[in-house]
């Protein structure tokens, strides 16, 4: 048996526009984008690249070697392939250590850099610690290697395919494919079609799980059977964030349909996957149908927030009301006792008293207008809401 191939890949959306600045860095370090030039030289320089090429191959693309003999390929519609050939059964796993470095320590980087102006990643998404799937390809292994390979890594059987070309034996993170003929095409093909599907699969995980942490937080806010007016705004403005990374996400939802369909029609024109997708072309469906429920749960987040902030609103505009009053009692408290000075002097006349006075009338006013703040602060206001039984699904 010999190892030939390790790969491993990411999926974030793109576009063929975005394709083209990825390929103008890659080239020259250049960009139309207001970056630092010496940042972007630095960042082409460590990823070691060595011939660039642009193609066509269901989407367009760009791939490059590397001088640690990684070839990496960049679809237009963002799906990363990154591909180690020079690779042995003795050294796996620190092939595998060195082409996740590369991912993760040098190209990845890279891209984000140069796509860090515009639409922000919401914070939840970001900085998350991808498991990537490693696709390891051995040329003529028998049976029995495999089943050693597996039991080195993961121990447990997740799925097996067989045909013509290649066999696949699944575990968790790693995918062992021999190859039987000896062209690797059609293998990469089958490769690329995996990441995608995972990576697609795994973004609505996350996003599901999103929901769920997003939804807990506004009940929080909610649950409040009162609240003071001092917390009012500080809610306010907890929500405000919220509605902040909820209108990311669902921006990013909403663009996710468009990638499956082109990736099915891929998929399904490649005649080296018919005999695959005959076993498991439903997944694109399946991810069709999850994808409808997660922009689904999504909208009703945005209703739930939405309603919050109507809340929060109308107790910060019933604290302004009652604030704007106990300041109208304070001036009037001012205004009368200045209106009754008048009225009981003949003429003005500058004394010890006068002074004194003026000034047990400044803190008498600051004093009233620091209580009637405490109380406004410190007054409980009832949130009322309707409450519903989680349990019910």
């Amino acid at each position: 048996m010999k190892i030939t191939n390790v790969y491993i890949g990411g999926w974030f959306q793109r576009t063929m526009l975005q394709l083209t600045e990825i390929y103008d860095f890659l080239r020259d370090a250049r960009t139309q984008l207001d970056l630092d030039s010496a940042k972007l030289q630095e960042l082409r320089k460590s990823l070691g690249i060595g011939k660039i090429d642009y193609g066509v191959d269901g989407e367009e693309y760009v791939e490059f070697t590397t001088n640690v003999n990684i070839i990496v390929k960049i679809f237009e519609d963002g799906l990363i392939v990154l591909n180690n050939q020079d690779v042995s059964e003795n050294t796996l796993f620190a092939d595998l250590d060195e082409i996740t470095d590369y991912y993760e320590q040098k190209l990845s980087p890279a891209i984000n850099f140069l796509f860090s102006l515009g639409a922000p990643v919401p914070k939840e998404l970001a900085n998350i610690s991808t498991v990537f799937p490693y696709f390891i390809v051995c040329d003529n292994a028998t049976k029995d290697e495999i089943s050693d390979l597996l039991t080195r890594t993961e121990k447990q059987k997740y799925f097996e395919f067989e045909n013509k070309n290649y066999d696949v034996v699944r575990g968790d993170k790693y995918y062992f494919i021999n190859n039987k003929v000896g062209s690797v095409n059609n293998i990469e093909k089958y490769i690329e079609s995996q990441i995608f599907i995972r990576e697609f699969k795994g973004q609505m995980h996350r996003y599901l799980n999103l929901h769920r942490i997003i939804w807990e937080k506004i009940d929080r806010v909610k649950d409040q059977v009162n609240v003071k007016g001092a917390d009012i705004v500080k809610f306010s403005s907890t929500l405000e964030g919220y509605a902040k990374t909820v209108n990311l996400i669902d921006g990013r939802i909403n663009q996710m349909g468009t990638y499956i369909s082109t990736r099915e029609k891929i998929s399904k024109s490649n005649e080296g996957l018919s005999e695959f997708l005959a076993i498991s072309g439903y997944r694109f469906e399946t991810l069709k149908d999850t994808l409808d429920y997660i922009k689904y749960l999504w909208d009703m987040t945005q209703t739930y927030l939405s309603s919050a902030q109507k809340l929060f609103s109308g107790l910060k505009s019933d604290v302004t009301s009652k604030s704007i009053n106990s300041l109208t009692i304070v001036t009037s408290m001012s205004a009368g006792a200045s209106i009754i000075s008048l009225l009981t002097k003949s003429e003005p006349k500058f004394t010890i008293f006068g002074v004194i006075y003026f000034f047990i009338l400044a803190i008498l006013g600051w004093s009233v207008t620091k209580i009637m703040s405490y109380i406004s602060k410190n007054r409980k206001y009832e949130i009322s809401d309707i409450s519903y039984d989680k349990n019910i699904k």
